[in-house]
């Protein structure tokens, strides 16, 4: 249990190591979703818990972090998410959590989105026919 103000200053001190190290070397910028994605999320949201890992979960930011800026793309309470990510081992691969799709992001990876290939009939089968993994 670690408390807030040592949350807040890691993670002050992780933006601006990433940020200037991504300066120097330019790397490209993944968002990644958090529920459904990293973790066991199966639709059974709880506001002050979130579900261990998947066991692929550290190995895959590990090999990502090397190429690419990461950042946790989610809804979630940021500091919830901070604790997880620290609790987890997971925080030396992350440069940051955010809700927000930034300019030049490179891509997301979500659990709840279709990727779009200029057809809109397509997309709209898509829509139609879309189930989460998990469902």
């Amino acid at each position: 249990n670690y408390p807030i103000s040592y949350i807040i200053n890691y993670f002050v001190y992780q933006i601006s190591y990433f940020h200037m190290n991504n300066i120097i070397h330019r790397k490209k910028l993944i968002l990644i979703d958090l529920d459904g994605v990293l973790n066991g999320y199966k639709g059974d949201y709880k506001r002050n818990f979130i579900h261990p890992p998947k066991p692929e979960t550290k190995n895959l930011l590990k090999k990502l972090s090397k190429n690419f800026e990461i950042k946790i793309f989610t809804t979630r309470n940021k500091l919830l998410t901070a604790k997880w990510l620290i609790k987890n081992g997971l925080d030396k691969y992350v440069s940051d959590i955010t809700n927000i799709k930034e300019s030049g992001t490179y891509l997301i990876i979500d659990d709840r989105s279709i990727c779009f290939d200029g057809d809109f009939e397509k997309l709209k089968q898509n829509i139609n026919m879309f189930k989460t993994h998990w469902v």
